[in-house]
């Protein structure tokens, strides 16, 4: 099936609302979808990073708080 939105009339909120909608859909479906091999490659790579010291973790509100204040 062919989608034809009228991207060029929509408002920047008009697509991000056609966004969530779209997310949610693929949410509610996730165990049909198979996650492509590279995602698999991808955590084991970063796995062995952060086992071998060559990474951490950080915390989640520090990091947006380091991002808010970037930004401001």
């Amino acid at each position: 099936m062919k989608l034809d939105l009228p991207l060029d009339q929509m408002t920047t909120e008009d697509k991000l609302q056609a966004m969530e909608v779209l997310w949610e859909s693929l949410s509610r479906d996730a165990g049909e979808i198979a996650s492509p091999a590279w995602h698999g490659e991808v955590l084991a790579e970063r796995l062995g990073a952060l086992e071998r010291g060559e990474v951490e973790f950080e915390d989640l509100d520090e990091v947006k708080r380091k991002i808010r204040k970037q930004i401001s």
